[in-house]
């Protein structure tokens, strides 16, 4: 592995500057819109771009998983039902596309929204509609390392931002409008990210990244974290099941907790709710686990970014929401995945204790 990559790049503070003049862009954004001439993505701007890490292949392992769970499954999202089946059945290899770096000029950032040179990306959503821009300040060469999807879950910000971090810090001086709250400032500081914030800016040099693929590089700079996450030898244990509750999205668990202390009792299982733990705890908990379960979402990848490179993800899907986002990530690491489809709706639904520990004897 290139050491390199990880190696912060030293760059001079950018200096203070006065306001800049308003700007339309975003008014002529939306006229275009409206006469449906859409933006191009702002990658078209590029004056420069190049290969950061060649494309590789994955290796689609097949879940574990009883026989019928698969006929369960009435709601996808992010992809059609059979595209999610065909992922949890696996066996099969996966190209990913290349690791690709951006420079751009001129570059406008304004309520959520990136502009340049006639391009446009939307980082988040808008808090508002203003027809005209002013960037506060003006900023040197900076790296942007946010995606829209990092922005909109926790999950993917750990999963992808915070890997496309390790590319900014060698790029120019990473840069992001992404709060800092919740367990974002603990991850931040154990993971030596230094980000500059900011709602909006103009940047005379801004470097981004398409680093969405699950390739060979992206594999590393993910075991790399992990072992930033670590640091040090850890006890190996049975499992975690870590506790959604009601948290994010509609996907409740009515037997969630009836679950979770059956599993502790018969398998030794320890039982988190990270929302309300720090990430000492969360490390302790999941960075030995054989086997890190729950709920699909966000709150999973705690236990995917530090669990062993056997462990296992075990996750319970509901009929009307399954999704197979949490398998690209165990793929891309060699990991196993196994699921369990429970019965009932998003809002309330339940899931089989007895399957889920029939399941458990095939990892």
């Amino acid at each position: 592995m290139n050491a390199s990559l990880f190696r912060p790049l030293t760059v001079e503070a950018p200096r203070p500057a006065p306001p800049r003049a308003l700007s339309l862009r975003p008014a002529m954004a939306l006229a275009a819109r409206l006469l449906r001439q859409p933006r191009p993505d702002i990658a078209q701007a590029a004056v420069e771009r190049w290969q950061v890490a060649p494309g590789s292949c994955t290796q689609v392992r097949r879940a574990k998983v009883l026989p019928g769970q698969f006929e369960r499954i009435a709601g996808s999202e992010f992809a059609s039902i059979s595209e999610v089946v065909r992922q949890f059945k696996g066996d099969f290899e996966a190209k990913q596309s290349a690791t690709i770096g951006y420079r751009l000029k001129n570059a406008l950032l304004h309520d959520g929204v990136l502009y340049a040179g006639g391009t446009l990306r939307h980082l988040q959503r808008r808090s508002r509609f203003l027809p005209v821009a002013r960037a506060p300040r003006e900023e040197t060469r900076m790296a942007l390392f946010e995606s829209w999807l990092g922005n909109r879950w926790f999950g993917n910000w750990l999963s992808d931002d915070c890997l496309t971090y390790r590319l900014a810090e060698n790029a120019g001086i990473p840069f992001t409008t992404h709060g800092s709250g919740g367990h974002v400032p603990d991850y931040e500081r154990a993971l030596d990210m230094l980000p500059v914030r900011g709602p909006s800016a103009f940047f005379r040099e801004l470097v981004l990244f398409d680093d969405a693929a699950h390739n060979e590089n992206k594999r590393l700079r993910a075991e790399a974290m992990r072992q930033r996450l670590i640091r040090g030898p850890i006890e190996r244990h049975p499992g975690v099941f870590l506790l959604r509750g009601r948290s994010g999205d509609a996907r409740f668990l009515t037997n969630e907790s009836e679950i979770a202390e059956t599993l502790a009792r018969r398998r030794g299982f320890q039982v988190l709710d990270p929302s309300h733990a720090g990430l000492e705890e969360i490390v302790r908990a999941c960075g030995g686990a054989k086997v890190v379960m729950g709920v699909e979402g966000s709150h999973l990848v705690h236990g995917l970014a530090m669990m062993p490179p056997d462990g296992c993800a075990f996750v319970i899907q509901p009929p009307l929401r399954a999704v197979a986002a949490l398998k690209l990530l165990t793929d891309r690491q060699g990991q196993d995945y196994a699921l369990v489809v429970g019965e009932g709706t998003n809002h309330a639904f339940t899931a089989n204790i007895d399957e889920i520990e029939r399941t458990l004897d095939l990892v």
